[in-house]
């Protein structure tokens, strides 16, 4: 019955747009997909686990992470910022989120300067980065994407995040904050009805910087190229959820006074842990949507096994080799996601054919990602190429089946099997789909 009604609403959802069907309605079917999708996603428990994996991350690196933050916003003369964004992130926790903050400031106070030493500065640097790795793995998972980022990549894109991350966060809410407070706009504020414009921007403000917090991150953290559009979008719906869950989760700890007698000094810690776990939901909910923006026709499949015929594992690895060799050629190498443009099929399943050809010899791939010819593809043979991806071939024993097997092989191997790819490039135009 379960399965029926599922049909039922795909065959709904994802029904071809009639010619008589209003615009509104076919919107709202659209909307309904991703709601659809989500929920599904949602019901499978990767999400959910990964969310509950990132709080414990989170338990083991916040202390380290933010001190290394302290001693960058030090450097730079504005560390006492680092308590109200601390503040205002545990604010749906109410009273307790005050003295919650306190309680971690006071842990980083304590791992500052002298205290580290040199070995636990490098220790310090390891645990913050590790932290990033870990949510960069959920999002990959999100992503569909297997491969993570190089050890080289990761310490340079890790520590621009820890380095540069804290110095922008604290610099756009002093500039936010100076400009509020500045003579002008308060003569402003004082004419109406500019007042209540003010005072209508200064409540939106705080949605939009922290959707620009999680564009930043939908864009950047995932292993692959992320559209701005996709980001953007998913970014959105995070931070719609995130005011909204906030505004719920503090309606509930204010009337939760009798966890806290239930619970005593433990109903802070379980309180924040909820509130944590909510935050890495609604993140990893976000960069789902921003994934179904880019990637509309996996909408419907998920996370579904993408069953690909002979012919079409054949089609997917010479158009992956011919764009490998025609971005080589141009110099411009580009990556999985370059690769699979166009392809709309998830990236982990063309991540595996890639990988039957490097086994071949037939690609490498760059510290930076970048997938690269093996070899001078005029020594490549679109013959190597299908025979990478074929996988066992028909045994030698003589018998009819065999026999056959054979001439097919010779056959096409004669047709075509000797083309090289650097021949293919040549000709400008990518081979058609059989």
């Amino acid at each position: 019955m379960g399965g029926e009604f599922t049909e039922h609403i795909e065959r709904t959802l994802w029904a071809p747009r009639g010619a008589d069907e209003f615009a509104p309605v076919y919107w709202l079917r659209v909307l309904g997909r991703y709601a659809y999708a989500v929920i599904r996603d949602l019901g499978d428990g990767q999400l959910t686990l990964r969310a509950m994996s990132l709080v414990y991350t989170t338990l083991l690196s916040i202390v380290p992470l933010l001190a290394f933050s302290f001693s960058v916003l030090k450097g730079f003369g504005v560390h006492q910022k680092i308590e109200p964004q601390l503040y205002a992130f545990l604010a749906p926790l109410g009273d307790k989120g005050a003295e919650l903050t306190d309680r971690i400031i006071g842990f980083v106070d304590n791992v500052k300067g002298s205290v580290l030493g040199g070995i636990g500065l490098v220790l310090l640097i390891y645990t913050a980065v590790s932290m990033i790795q870990k949510v960069e793995n959920a999002f990959n998972f999100v992503w569909q994407v297997q491969a993570s980022r190089g050890l080289a990549r990761r310490f340079s894109d890790y520590l621009s995040i820890i380095l540069i991350g804290p110095v922008l966060m604290v610099t756009a809410t002093g500039l936010l904050a100076s400009a509020s407070s500045s003579s002008v706009v308060q003569r402003l504020s004082e004419i109406q009805p500019f007042g209540a414009g003010l005072v209508l921007i200064g409540k939106v403000l705080p949605f939009f910087l922290v959707v620009g917090v999680f564009t930043f991150v939908y864009a950047f953290i995932p292993n692959t190229r992320v559209q701005v559009k996709a980001a953007l979008g998913g970014a959105l719906v995070g931070g719609l959820a995130w005011f909204a869950a906030g505004d719920l989760f503090a309606s509930f700890v204010a009337g939760s006074t009798r966890y806290s007698a239930i619970y005593s000094s433990f109903a802070i810690a379980i309180i924040a842990l909820i509130w944590l776990y909510l935050s890495w939901l609604i993140l990893l909910i976000g960069a789902q949507i921003s994934f179904y923006v880019q990637h509309p026709r996996l909408m419907q499949s998920g996370r579904k096994r993408l069953l690909l015929s002979a012919a079409q594992v054949e089609q997917v690895a010479l158009r992956a080799m011919y764009r490998i060799a025609r971005g080589h050629k141009s110099g411009n190498p580009p990556d999985l996601e370059a690769v699979n443009d166009g392809l709309e099929i998830p990236a982990r399943v063309l991540d595996t054919i890639v990988s039957k050809l490097e086994e071949a010899s037939l690609v490498m791939r760059a510290e930076g990602g970048e997938l690269l010819p093996a070899r001078d593809t005029a020594q490549i043979s679109v013959g190597e190429v299908l025979a990478a991806v074929r996988g066992e071939r028909p045994e030698a024993a003589d018998g009819p089946v065999e026999s056959v097997l054979r001439g097919m092989a010779e056959a096409a191997n004669e047709s075509y099997g000797k083309v090289t790819l650097e021949e293919l490039v040549n000709q400008g135009e990518e081979p058609a789909p059989a």
